[in-house]
């Protein structure tokens, strides 16, 4: 048996940074990952300047770039008609955030944190540790592991994804399917037969579907990714957002997004699903973090980036608790002030995200013509509807008078701006 102060079940991007932050406040973590090894499943990642500062501040970014693409634009287009509707100047915006806006590969990211987190002496990572049980003692919290490991630490943090075993212990709900599904794939530039251009995130949006394409690994790959409205799920279908279901819904796009659709991968697809917002994250000495805590759909380009800023929170609220005493009263002060930072600020993320997929997806002729419009009409430097994400606005900038988002509701102004995409 081993006894730890913060145990972490779940080794992905979330995991992997809270275990890195915490170590450098000086706390001992074990990690554990239920797969044979950490590895992430999927393609590209965006990361805005509102985490990739946090990122610069833990010597992570350095790590990265090298490896990333730091995009000038974002670019909204109508995937039927082929028209540009806006753009997003992303070197002006880095002069306005103080940080880039990245993309990447996300086993580039796992594969940063993964290497700085096993340079710190005070990190334990495990693999083939999937948890089964978890008995919540009051003073410590005990793990029992399908392979018959069992562990004790002074706090556990469920950062175990969207099916996470951990969150169990704090609510009983399920995740929301959304009914969409996603195609992903990361291919070598040579082999895409036409593409954007490499300095661009570009965002095709069309009735009940949209594509991201962008360039990973320096430029050596493109990074594209096809979600859309499943008609087979939404007539009852087991089978659902068919590889024929995707050829059938793509047909009647524009030649340029009709022609990146042999290019994604066909083998696997990704279901797309969230989870209601919670009001707390925490019962006892169990928290949770990343997608356990508040899995969200990707129209804001921030699930993973979120999750990181979770790991920065909770790092710096547990910090004083150091070797002195992880006594019940000292543990709920510190969960208190990460739940006081994240828990809104989050949940604000998921519901506007599902607000965003609503504006991107109208498939009727008059909420288009009222989507696109409002997208032409406004002017590049119009950063009012993502200044409360991407935030603080550097000294001088003018930060908009717009109150940020909350709950589920939309801004007045929801379709005067675009809000990026996850890929």
């Amino acid at each position: 048996m081993s006894t730890d102060q913060v145990i972490i079940a779940g080794g992905g991007i979330g995991g992997l940074g809270a275990a890195l932050m915490l170590a450098r406040k000086g706390l001992r973590v074990t990690v554990l990952e239920q797969a044979p090894e950490f590895a992430e499943v999927g393609a590209g990642l965006q990361l805005a300047p509102n985490i990739t500062r946090m990122l610069d501040e833990v010597g992570v970014l350095e790590k990265i770039l090298p490896l990333s693409v730091q995009p000038k634009r974002l670019v909204f287009m109508n995937a039927v008609s082929g028209e540009m509707l806006t753009t997003l100047d992303l070197v002006d915006a880095r002069r306005r955030y103080g940080a880039p806006y990245i993309v990447l590969h996300r086993s580039d990211l796992l594969d940063a944190l993964r290497e700085a987190a096993e340079a710190e002496p005070n990190v334990v990572l495990r693999t083939d540790h999937k948890v089964t049980d978890i008995e919540d003692k009051g003073d410590s919290v005990v793990l029992t592991c399908a392979n018959g490991a069992t562990l004790t630490g002074q706090l556990l943090i469920g950062a175990d994804g969207l099916h996470s075993v951990v969150r169990k212990q704090i609510v009983e709900d399920e995740p929301v399917p959304s009914g969409y599904v996603a195609y992903r794939g990361a291919v070598p530039i040579e082999d895409v037969d036409r593409r954007m251009d490499m300095d661009d995130v570009v965002v095709w949006m069309g009735p009940g579907l949209h594509l991201v394409q962008y360039p990973v690994r320096a430029g050596k790959l493109y990074n594209q990714v096809a979600v859309f409205r499943s008609q087979e799920y939404l007539d009852g279908k087991e089978d659902w957002g068919t590889p024929e279901e995707l050829d059938r819904t793509y047909a009647g796009m524009c030649e340029q997004v009709r022609v990146a659709i042999p290019s994604l991968g066909r083998i696997k697809r990704w279901p797309m699903a969230d989870r209601e917002p919670l009001k707390n994250w925490t019962k006892g000495r169990i928290s949770l973090l990343g997608d356990a805590a508040h899995a969200m759909l990707q129209y804001l380009a921030q699930g993973a980036g979120q999750s990181l800023l979770d790991g920065a929170s909770i790092s710096a609220a547990l910090a004083p608790l150091g070797d002195g005493a992880w006594d019940s009263e000292n543990v709920d002060r510190a969960l208190a002030q990460y739940e006081s930072e994240r828990v809104e600020a989050a949940g604000n993320v998921q519901s506007t995200a599902r607000v965003w997929g609503d504006i991107w997806h109208v498939d009727s002729h008059v909420p288009t013509i009222l989507r696109d419009e409002a997208f032409r009409r406004r002017d590049t430097y119009d950063y009012h509807l993502v200044d409360w994400l991407y935030g603080p606005v550097r000294d001088g900038a003018d930060a908009g008078n717009v109150p940020q988002p909350v709950g589920g509701d939309a801004p007045a102004e929801a379709t005067s701006a675009p809000t990026p995409a996850r890929a």
